[in-house]
């Protein structure tokens, strides 16, 4: 006989939203997978052309930064040394609390001696310590923090999927897991490459939060499908999914007015938020719709209700 507790959690949800659940999840399952494979396919198209995984910075890749103070023609400036420096870019920094212009930030592969001629015969004008700042990155440098970025990453989504096996020990909960946590990395970091974007080490390390940011929400769904006694196993998928989704969606509320409105924030921080809202946008795709929809298959299989 029913409890009280578990006939109202079956009649939670109406009759024909739970039907149309039951009929529908293996076939909600194809758009993230699909999205999945289209990302690993162009991240593969994407190595095979550019010889790696991602646009790297001069912080990843060596080179020359030229800050300037104050406001410089950007536009005319790229436009006068793009055929010599065609790698270079431009950009500029704002004062948060005025919007005001701050500093011209010129970034190129080059070493000092060669990119700062050039931008001094554009200007008119000698650069002095006493009206910008030049620093350089060596390449062997560069490329071993990046070695050692990429090395972490690894590593931390290596103890994360051992953690995961740990906690559940039964395979395909596990996988799904996993599978949702894999997503949530390869995923923006395809956008991010078809968008031309340029990563930073600050870019990496938004990755390795990735890592964190993104299991909190599987786990909660795996446990309550699993583990959590009373209702029926739509209505814990459904529970969890309220909690989950307005998780995920305060972290996007908190990240998303940091990028598009605090425009004055160093270009580190406003790509470690960008990186993190696109996660946190994949986390909703492979949370609710695949590691989801793998549980409930997994369930029915197993005879979990």
């Amino acid at each position: 006989m029913e409890t009280k507790q578990e006939i109202n959690a079956n009649t939670h949800l109406p009759k024909d939203k739970k039907d149309w659940y039951d009929n529908w999840y293996k076939i909600i399952l194809i758009l993230p997978v699909l999205v999945m494979i289209l990302s690993l396919i162009y991240l593969g198209y994407f190595y095979a052309k550019t010889g790696d995984i991602m646009l790297k910075d001069t912080s990843l890749s060596g080179g020359t930064t030229i800050t300037i103070n104050g406001d410089v023609d950007l536009n005319g400036l790229s436009s006068s040394l793009k055929s010599d420096f065609s790698d270079l870019n431009t950009r500029k920094l704002t004062d948060i609390s005025s919007g005001k212009v701050t500093s011209s930030v010129i970034e190129s592969s080059a070493k000092p001696d060669q990119l700062k001629p050039a931008v001094e015969k554009y200007l008119g004008y000698k650069l002095t310590e006493e009206n910008s700042t030049i620093e350089f990155i060596g390449s062997s440098l560069s490329q071993s923090f990046y070695k050692q970025l990429i090395f972490a990453l690894i590593i931390s989504f290596i103890l994360m999927s051992i953690t995961i096996f740990i906690i559940f020990r039964t395979f395909v909960p596990s996988i799904a897991v996993i599978f949702a946590a894999f997503g949530d990395i390869i995923m923006p970091l395809a956008l991010i490459d078809v968008l031309g974007i340029k990563l930073s080490a600050a870019g990496i390390a938004a990755f390795l939060m990735l890592v964190g940011y993104s299991v909190d929400t599987d786990i909660l769904l795996t446990t309550r499908a699993l583990r959590t006694k009373g209702g029926t196993l739509n209505h814990r998928i459904y529970r969890a999914f309220k909690t989950g989704s307005f998780m995920t969606i305060t972290a996007l509320i908190t990240v998303l007015p940091a990028f598009f409105i605090i425009t004055g924030l160093p270009d580190s921080f406003r790509q470690i938020f960008f990186i993190l809202a696109l996660g946190l946008v994949a986390d909703l795709v492979n949370t609710w719709l695949t590691n989801a929809s793998i549980i409930k298959w997994y369930c029915e299989a197993k005879k979990i209700e």
